[in-house]
């Protein structure tokens, strides 16, 4: 079976709607961060199989919760979850952060030989970035606590309309409890990953002003 096929029958499980395009461009994502990965080890996941339950499915069902235009994927690696968002919704703009130049350096390959015009990588730790506008929402699987994800990235949204979108395991509740006292849980949202074994929840937070 082929790599498309795989990802087809994938997307035929979930409530996603890709044209062949973009089904397409996944899959050259899929097999360049293969080609990559023996010698840059971008991720520990080596099967193209698995990274297409893993890495695309996993990504892409975070879609639904996303509200606004633009995003900041924080502690990206080789663009999880920014990459297949950006394929997703081509009319959405995201800059993927990462402190590792093999990362970036990979990353800015996709964005060319995928002719992205929607992805901006850019290499440089978290607490530094300042950009040049406010994001509608923070976007982070990398982050061990969402006390971390808040405190390093708070000066990347606006208070109060921007997000905080972690992806996790397990619903974090003890995390949730130790939350700053000017960050506020929106709400929890469990997605449902085809072949994907375990839990998957997306966490929303926004700043409250105090």
């Amino acid at each position: 079976m082929t790599l498309k096929t795989e990802l087809t029958l994938l997307i035929d499980k979930s409530e996603l709607t890709l044209n062949e395009a973009q089904i397409d461009l996944l899959i050259q994502y899929v097999e360049l961060l293969n080609k990559w990965n023996k010698a840059y080890n971008l991720t520990s996941v080596r099967n193209t199989s698995d990274m297409l339950v893993k890495h695309i499915m996993d990504s892409l069902m975070v879609g639904k919760e996303l509200k606004g235009q633009s995003f900041i994927d924080v502690g990206t690696g080789p663009g999880l979850p920014g990459i297949p968002l950006a394929i997703l919704y081509p009319e959405r703009n995201f800059v993927l952060l990462d402190s590792l130049g093999k990362r970036i350096t990979f990353l800015r390959q996709v964005v060319f030989q995928l002719k992205l015009k929607n992805v901006t990588p850019v290499l440089s730790r978290v607490e530094k970035y300042q950009p040049d506008e406010l994001f509608d929402g923070v976007l982070s699987r990398a982050f061990a606590s969402l006390e971390d994800m808040v405190n390093w990235c708070q000066h990347l949204i606006a208070d109060e309309t921007g997000r905080f979108y972690a992806l996790k395991g397990q619903f974090p509740r003890e995390e949730i409890e130790q939350l700053p006292e000017h960050i506020k849980f929106v709400d929890s949202s469990e997605i449902i990953v085809p072949n994907l074994q375990g839990e998957r929840h997306v966490i929303k937070l926004k700043k409250i002003i105090i």
